[in-house]
């Protein structure tokens, strides 16, 4: 196997998927010859062609209605939003319309669309660029939401989205696009949706994070090691559905949890991870629940991005405090 870019595992699944459906269609701003903004689909238009790799106005809520109707006709959309902080756009494509069609449609109609968004910080971005606004889509019934962290997940999930017949938000994070690498088949494989990944087994504490926040933590546990800490790393991958029992089975183990997230504090992942624990393995824990996350305020300008975004040394800390309680 290869190692391969974290963004060059996501083209490769897409052109898997197109290769092996003439029905599933690639479409968004500056898509086609331009590959996108990040260069995520270079190459598709030429090869499949401009009916089926296409480049859009710039309309977020064009792409996203087009894309409920294509779905509702036979298609398989894979539409692309630029950044996740223009989803504001097309909320009502998302929230009102393609999450509700198998209820309102008694499940004989289905939207299968996958939007894939790039979101996250460390890059240094303009304003609503590098936003984590996952918070928003997690409460939304029917709707799946994906954020993978390495590049071999980044392809078997971008493949299992496509062909998965639920509207799915694939969340891409921005620092990991070409910073992270990994081994990836070239072959076509599949990661489940909804089944978190142990990244490293440990026996002190949990550390359960997502997206950018996965390889935060596993600097944290290096430093954490040096003091014979042993720390367990869960990577979500899926944010909706919650894989509570690789959460559970983690904790009869270690007895102590750090839940981190980029995003900010109030109402996020992190705070269902919480629930969840709280509600279905409160008897497992030694020490209370303690979570790693921005401040609750608007996403910063890029001057101080860096302090704002929680790291591995709040991970560390965090770590450090409940192995101690």
């Amino acid at each position: 196997m290869a190692k391969k870019t974290y963004i060059k595992a996501i083209t490769e699944g897409i052109d898997i998927a197109l290769a092996e459906d003439p029905k599933t269609l690639v479409f968004g701003e500056d898509v086609g010859k331009n590959g996108g903004v990040f260069r995520a689909t270079n190459g598709l238009q030429e090869k499949y062609g401009v009916d089926r790799v296409f480049s859009t106005p710039l309309a977020e809520s064009g792409i996203l209605g087009m894309s409920i109707g294509l779905a509702a006709t036979g298609w398989r959309p894979v539409p692309e939003i630029q950044f996740m902080g223009f989803t504001f756009e097309a909320m009502d494509s998302i929230a009102a319309q393609m999450s509700r069609m198998r209820f309102q449609y008694n499940g004989t109609r289905h939207a299968p669309i996958t939007i894939r968004t790039p979101y996250g910080g460390g890059t240094h971005t303009a304003e609503l660029h590098g936003d984590d606004l996952e918070n928003f889509f997690v409460g939304i019934p029917g709707l799946r939401v994906v954020a993978p962290s390495s590049a071999y997940d980044a392809k078997g999930l971008i493949i299992s989205a496509i062909e998965n017949n639920d509207p799915v938000l694939f969340l891409e994070n921005l620092r990991l696009y070409r910073s992270v690498k990994g081994e990836v088949p070239d072959d076509k494989y599949t990661v489940p949706l909804d089944k978190a990944n142990v990244v490293q087994e440990g026996t002190d504490v949990t550390i359960i994070a997502y997206g950018g926040e996965v390889s935060e933590a596993q600097k944290a546990a290096k430093k954490l090691e040096k003091d014979n800490i042993s720390a367990e790393i869960i990577d979500l991958r899926s944010l909706y559905p919650l894989d509570t029992d690789t959460i559970f089975e983690s904790l009869k183990k270690t007895h102590r949890v750090v839940i981190a997230q980029e995003a900010q504090k109030m109402a996020g992942v992190g705070a269902q991870v919480a629930s969840a624990i709280s509600e279905g393995a409160i008897m497992y824990l030694d020490a209370p629940v303690t979570r790693v996350a921005a401040p609750n305020s608007v996403y910063p300008f890029p001057q101080a991005e860096n302090v704002w975004l929680p790291g591995a040394r709040e991970i560390e800390d965090a770590a450090r405090e409940v192995v101690n309680y």
